[in-house]
């Protein structure tokens, strides 16, 4: 793993940090948090920016569309829009981050013409519909059903977590096509249309009060069959895969962002007296080596799956920490600041979003499972 930009490396992060000076002061004004359309609108013509200007899909590889960046020109983009604060990838983060590098690894060539181009343009966005009401953390409790009718499945449940549901065209939808199976084994992974009659979809408030999430509702959807990602009951294995991205490198850009965090607390704790207590200041170095060598770890994983073709178990390491240090990361911050965090919105709904990290891709409990069993060869538990 390489840690210094080469000549090339160098050259790709100052061209991209002389599109960004020219472009980010032509963007509009970012839409309220509440205004989905104006957040999907505004989503979606960023992704259009990126993609005119040949750095949409940064990593993907080139026959999916993508720039086909090394790993560490993919890590120079990430860095490089965190610090100059251009928007992420928003509303369709499912598209860009999940379903789009699993279809792009896992899809036919059909597949992969049809479905890659619009999430690359930012013309279709997706969710995710894996957790189930009931289910808890073990997503292979699924229960789900797809009975196959002809060329197409017809799909009935529901889903809960559902990530932007309310502005998406497409679901990657995990199914129980095999309910006699033992429950890793049935499972099949579908792309299914969002306007198909049968679904419906109830927005979910978060403590935060924003409703990025819904239920899900499913009646006898039809699903052709070929929108499924694999095999008929190889769900499991193509889930991996997408979690893997999803734990790999969807958290990179956050990274960045909370060393930035670290530093600004820094700040406000000198301004206002807070950087006298001589413990606070340990914390806070404490957390700004963490996240610095959590970046290097980011940077680890890039390269392993550049090598493999998908991310790691390493993955999980990462997921597993830095979900616990940003939590550390805004209680710190809530001290700092003190009761004026409470009428601060950044502040506060940066801590009450943190508490949703060590549940979101994985919750921190199946993450410690995963590094027991893949990394420390420990046996799985009764």
């Amino acid at each position: 793993m390489q840690l210094s930009d080469t000549a090339a490396e160098a050259d790709f992060r100052r061209r991209l940090r002389e599109w960004l000076g020219k472009t980010l002061p032509e963007l509009p004004a970012a839409p309220d948090p509440a205004d989905w359309p104006g957040r999907r609108a505004y989503d979606t013509a960023w992704q259009r920016r990126l993609f005119d200007a040949g750095y949409a899909g940064v990593h993907w590889p080139a026959d999916a569309g993508g720039r086909g960046a090394t790993p560490s020109e993919h890590l120079i983009f990430l860095e490089e829009t965190e610090l100059a604060g251009a928007p992420y990838v928003g509303a369709n983060f499912v598209g860009l981050l999940h379903a789009g590098p699993t279809i792009a690894t896992e899809g036919t060539p059909e597949q992969r013409a049809r479905l890659l181009p619009p999430i690359l343009r930012g013309d279709e966005i997706w969710c995710q519909g894996f957790s189930e009401p009931g289910a808890g953390s073990d997503l292979a409790a699924l229960r789900t059903r797809a009975v196959r009718d002809g060329d197409e499945y017809v799909v009935t449940g529901s889903k809960i977590w559902t990530s932007h549901a309310e502005v998406a065209d497409w679901c990657e939808l995990l199914v129980r096509t095999d309910p006699d199976a033992p429950k890793h084994r049935g499972i099949t992974w579908l792309a299914m249309p969002m306007d198909a009659p049968g679904v419906t979809v109830r927005p979910l408030a978060t403590l935060a009060g924003t409703t990025e999430f819904a239920e899900l509702f499913l009646d006898e959807v039809r699903v052709p069959v070929a929108n499924r990602l694999g095999d008929e009951n190889d769900g499991w294995r193509v889930t991996m895969v997408t979690l893997s991205f999803e734990r790999g490198t969807a958290f990179a850009s956050e990274v960045v962002a909370c060393r930035r965090e670290v530093r600004e607390l820094a700040r406000v704790a000198r301004a206002n007296g807070a950087w006298d207590d001589l413990e606070l200041r340990r914390e806070t170095a404490t957390l700004a080596a963490e996240f610095a060598a959590l970046w290097r770890l980011v940077q680890w994983n890039v390269s392993e799956a550049a090598a493999r073709g998908v991310p790691g178990a390493g993955g999980s390491v990462f997921k597993l920490r830095f979900s616990e240090a940003r939590q550390h990361l805004y209680d710190l911050a809530a001290r700092v600041v003190g009761t004026e965090a409470l009428l601060d919105g950044r502040w506060t709904a940066q801590r009450l979003q943190g508490l949703s990290y060590t549940i979101a891709a994985g919750t921190s409990q199946i993450q410690r499972n995963i590094v027991a069993q893949r990394i420390l060869g420990l046996p799985k538990g009764r």
